[in-house]
């Protein structure tokens, strides 16, 4: 009788284990998924290494997502659209100046998304969209316009209150992505491989750049006229 409890008690131990692995499956393929992508881009990165890495079977994969393309648009979401209500909801009750909102959203993004190894999927993308253009689409679609939209909110939120000098909104967004952008393709390539008298500190990196931004957009007197010389 005990030893049939047991093998009953053994029994529901492993069905249990069982269970949860098999729920820990969808997050543990998007993990080893974003891992191999960055490592190794979309096209070289082939579904049977990412169920390896995941310790699953690639058919299991492929009951979760029927394609490497899917794949990769679920890893998209998981990483970084995830991110856009949560950055909205904090503008909407942000309480500052708008110089002091973009502050904040350029540290939050480095603290929250540039320092993971998620943002390797800028550059991903920046290397292989023009052989994906499905993919280049979908990302177009699920990151860079809902990102475009918040900055361009901060910019507009300034010039509204009188804060920043009217600007061309489109451009003014991608002065803000410019650095952005330049420390996410520097993490994921030279930042890895450089010595250390050649490295760079990404919040000093981002708060100089953000002061320099923020001078070159905020009113100022106009400029005097140097008067003409008198004939």
């Amino acid at each position: 009788m005990i030893f049939s409890n047991l093998i009953c008690k053994s029994k529901t131990k492993a069905q249990g284990k069982r269970e949860r692995r098999k729920e820990a499956r969808p997050g543990e393929l998007l993990d080893a998924a974003l891992d191999l992508f960055v490592e190794k881009g979309f096209a070289a990165t082939r579904a049977e290494e990412v169920a390896k890495r995941a310790g699953v079977s690639k058919g299991t994969l492929f009951l979760y997502f029927s394609s490497k393309e899917e794949l990769f648009k679920a890893v998209v979401r998981e990483n970084i659209s995830v991110r856009f209500t949560e950055w909205s909801k904090e503008m909407d009750e942000f309480q500052g100046s708008a110089a002091d909102l973009l502050r904040f959203c350029m540290t939050s993004w480095w603290e929250r998304l540039g320092a993971t190894k998620a943002s390797g999927i800028s550059k991903l993308m920046m290397s292989e969209s023009g052989n994906f253009p499905e993919l280049a689409v979908f990302y177009q679609q699920e990151v860079i316009e809902p990102g475009n939209r918040l900055i361009a909110r901060v910019l507009q939120r300034g010039v509204d209150s009188g804060e920043f000098a009217p600007m061309d909104m489109q451009y003014g967004v991608y002065v803000i992505l410019a650095p952005m952008m330049f420390l996410a393709m520097w993490k994921h390539s030279l930042g890895a491989c450089c010595d250390a008298n050649a490295q760079l500190v990404p919040e000093d990196y981002l708060a100089v750049q953000v002061e320099t931004i923020l001078k070159g957009m905020c009113m100022r007197l106009p400029s005097i006229s140097p008067t003409p010389p008198i004939t």
